[in-house]
């Protein structure tokens, strides 16, 4: 009797040592999702050269230059776009090949959005 007893509390024991199925095994994971960006309403400004912008635009908040490339910084009460500028294949003047834009708290904004409202701030800056 103490045989079958003690079979029984080992068996109920070793029952809990079971493994649980998962789901999931096995599957390989979604890749990240990235943003895709339209240029709708950024004709303005892609493939234009550093003059075009500060036609439109003013003088640049900032104005870098890092190697090959160029980022002009103009901003407003709603937003700051960053505009990176880089010279054609085989040569040329560098133009508009990006645009980055954030409200002022680093909030995203529709980047075609920040560049009408920058063209609609009134006195420039």
């Amino acid at each position: 009797m103490r045989l079958w007893a003690g079979l029984l509390v080992a068996g109920a024991a070793l029952g809990g040592c079971t493994a649980v199925p998962n789901p999931g095994a096995g599957r390989v994971p979604p890749p990240p999702v990235t943003a895709s960006y339209s240029a709708v309403g950024l004709e303005r400004i892609l493939g234009q050269p550093a003059n075009a912008l500060t036609h439109l635009f003013g003088k640049p908040d900032a104005d870098l230059t890092e190697g090959a490339g160029r980022k002009m910084q103009f901003g407003s009460d709603i937003c700051v776009l960053d505009a990176y500028l880089y010279a054609p294949k085989g040569g040329g003047t560098p133009v508009v090949t990006y645009v980055d834009s954030r409200q002022r708290n680093g909030a995203p904004i529709d980047r075609a959005s920040c560049v009408a409202a920058l063209v609609r701030r009134e006195g420039g800056r």
